[in-house]
């Protein structure tokens, strides 16, 4: 979805396509056919332009990221890295793209059909949800080229699926397929390939229907949890219990409830 293919940058094209498919979404598509949707700077830059506009639009209440049919992401742009090194790497741009993502405020969805390789599937382990096609292919292939991940593999997929699992993947590079992922908790539900997308949409609905400052702050919550220890976890969930309830739409939602009708938010 979201029109059609357009040729790389370098032609002119959009490597990141947008679309608004119902109320209160976005739909980002990775869009570098001929490149297997690898992320080069230059998409990601294009990916967090969208997103940055998405952040100050009170219109979108959730975004949904997927790519084409046949692949998510194969990962990070290896022609860069070949002939820049570390210093690709390392490029100050890129990995200020990757921080303004992984801090995002408003909730992500993957919709993963195909492979998602290495970087693919760091991008999609940044979303908040992830929801595969039965072809979806989960990979960190990194030590096959002799290096190792770089965007959050080593930390992130040891949270979603243990230790072992984590170990085995990254180590051997070989993928895993959308059933073993839900078995493990990397994904959310598994769909006929046709579906992911407008399923991941329904998903975003329902979320658009409740206040938005409530749903980034049970997002901040939950993120939490994987970066601090409990204790503190539960102390930053109260000051966020807090938070909420200085929030109209709280007062809107209990008030609504009480009346047994449905509530009326307007994001403040």
């Amino acid at each position: 979805m979201g029109g059609q293919a357009c040729p790389d940058a370098t032609d002119g094209g959009a490597l990141v396509l947008s679309d608004r498919p119902a109320p209160g979404i976005l739909v980002l598509t990775l869009n570098r056919p001929a490149k297997a949707n690898s992320l080069s700077t230059e998409l990601l830059i294009q990916l967090s332009d969208h997103l940055a506009g998405a952040q100050q639009d009170d219109t979108v209440a959730c975004v949904v990221l997927t790519g084409s049919d046949r692949v998510f992401s194969a990962g990070a742009d290896i022609s860069g890295m070949v002939h820049q090194g570390v210093d690709w790497y390392l490029g100050e741009e890129r990995l200020a793209r990757w921080a303004f993502l992984q801090d995002y405020p408003k909730p992500l969805i993957a919709a993963v059909n195909g492979h998602a390789l290495g970087g693919g599937c760091e991008l999609a382990m940044l979303c908040d949800i992830i929801i595969a096609g039965t072809s979806a292919r989960f990979c960190q292939a990194e030590i096959g080229i002799g290096v190792i991940p770089g965007d959050g593999g080593t930390q992130r997929l040891p949270r979603a699926v243990g230790k072992s699992l984590a170990m085995q993947m990254i180590l051997t590079g070989q993928p895993i397929d959308a059933q073993r992922a839900l078995e493990a908790g990397l994904v959310s539900e598994v769909t006929d390939p046709a579906d992911t997308v407008a399923r991941a949409i329904q998903i975003g609905a329902q979320i658009a229907e409740h206040p938005p400052l409530s749903v980034q702050l049970a997002k901040r919550a939950v993120k939490a949890a994987f970066e601090q220890p409990l204790s503190d976890g539960l102390l930053f969930e109260r000051a966020r219990v807090v938070d909420v309830f200085g929030t109209e739409d709280r007062a809107e939602g209990m008030r609504a409830f009480l009346e047994k009708r449905r509530p009326r938010y307007q994001g403040r």
